[in-house]
Formats: C-alpha cells, sequence, structure tokens
C-alpha cells in the first residue's frame, strides 16, 4: 500500500532553516505531483508547495514564496521541502502529499496524505 514517510521537522529559532524530507513507496512515485501542506493549532490544513511529475512545473503559497523550495529526486522516490528565515508563525505539522493530478496540485484530489512532521519555530 501507498505510505509516505516524512521527516526532517524540529525545533529551530526564528530566521533558522529546515530540509523536510518525504520518502515515497507503496506506488509509482514518478507519476504522482507531490506537495507540501501544513496546519497550524487551531487552523485549517493550507498548502506549501508542489512539484509536478517531472520535477519542472512547481507552485508555492504566495505567503512563503521567497522563503522556501521544493524538489524531488524520482530516482529515490524522495520528495524535499527547504524552508529559510523561518517565523513563528510557521510554526505547524507538515505533511506530505501525493496528488491524483501529475502537473498539479492545488484544487486538485489528494491520493495520499503521509503523517506528518512537526517544526516548531521558537527561541
Amino acid at each position: 500500500q501507498a505510505q509516505l514517510l516524512e521527516s526532517g521537522g524540529g525545533t529551530v529559532q526564528p530566521g533558522g532553516s529546515l530540509r523536510l524530507s518525504c520518502a515515497g513507496s507503496g506506488f509509482t512515485f514518478n507519476t504522482y505531483s507531490m506537495g507540501w501542506f501544513r496546519q497550524a493549532p487551531g487552523k485549517e490544513r493550507e498548502f506549501v508547495a508542489s512539484v509536478g511529475w517531472s520535477g519542472t512545473l512547481k507552485k508555492f503559497a504566495e505567503s512563503l514564496k521567497g522563503r522556501i523550495s521544493i524538489g524531488r529526486d524520482n530516482a529515490k522516490n524522495t520528495l524535499y521541502l527547504q524552508m529559510n528565515n523561518l517565523k513563528r508563525e510557521d510554526t505547524a505539522v507538515y505533511y506530505c502529499a501525493a496528488g491524483s493530478d501529475p502537473y498539479y496540485m492545488q484544487d486538485r484530489p489528494i491520493a495520499f496524505w503521509g503523517q506528518g512532521t512537526q517544526v516548531t519555530i521558537s527561541s
């Protein structure tokens, strides 16, 4: 069965950086768009970034542009999210997702979800 396993979360100080990884298994990774969502305490889950199956079509939440990058290694079935200049409001559980559309993830059904990894920004 399909599985997405996130790693790389933790606690960092404001202004710091984190790199999240997501390892996929049990499905044909390179035929799905992949992306990240996050959910802060008391808030709805929101879109962070996505990348199409080939790695060339990338989308970012407007509020995060310039501070994040997304990439994938289809040979390793792994998705990455690099986050820089982290702010307290970035504190959330970050979820990896596989999209049912091979190119876009926003406003499209999600095929698989990971369990999430906690990111806490605190001094």
